[in-house]
């Protein structure tokens, strides 16, 4: 027995003397296993970070371009803004009575090349006619609605409305049947 026992010992420290090895085996791969996944792991990282900050640079540039180009757009609505009391003035003296007909050209003349100077900028005149609509129209006063003028409907006009393209500068003034 005491060979068997022997034995049975040599065969479990060779066992065990094996089992380490794999284990050291295992572990000496393991970390490398571990450095190319991490290797891995970092590439992957870095390309998905490159990939955001290009796409994140592409809406900068996306909402810049569009930030120029709605500029140059409304690039005259300030000046349209102080103009176009000038141009409220126009329109009164043009409605005074008792001015010679040489003033009252000159007047319209005036008036016609600002009106036509708003146009070539997309200022427009917002119509002041027909139904209300609170976009477009600042009520100021209100009349009884009957049957000859519907509700919601202008009266009368106090001062012209403008806009620049879609964008109002100043809301038509109105009365309005109610």
């Amino acid at each position: 027995m005491s060979e068997e026992n022997k034995q049975e010992e040599v065969t479990k420290e060779v066992t065990e003397e094996t089992q380490s090895e794999e284990v050291v085996e295992e572990g000496a791969k393991s970390p490398e296993k571990t450095e190319l996944d991490l290797a891995n792991e970092r590439a992957e990282d870095y390309e998905n970070k490159y990939l955001r900050a290009h796409a994140e640079m592409q809406n900068i540039q996306r909402r810049a371009n569009e930030e120029r180009q709605t500029l140059q757009k409304y690039r005259s609505q300030d000046l349209a803004k102080a103009i176009l009391p000038s141009l409220d003035n126009l329109e009164r003296a043009l409605a005074v009575e008792g001015l010679t007909d040489d003033v009252k050209k000159g007047l319209e003349m005036v008036q016609e090349s600002l009106v036509h100077a708003l146009k070539e900028e997309g200022i427009e005149e917002i119509p002041a006619e027909g139904e209300f609509d609170h976009n477009f129209h600042m009520a100021i006063q209100t009349l009884p609605a009957d049957d000859e003028h519907p509700a919601d409907t202008i009266a009368q006009v106090f001062q012209k409305g403008y806009k620049l393209h879609e964008r109002v500068l100043r809301p038509a003034m109105v009365v309005v049947y109610n």
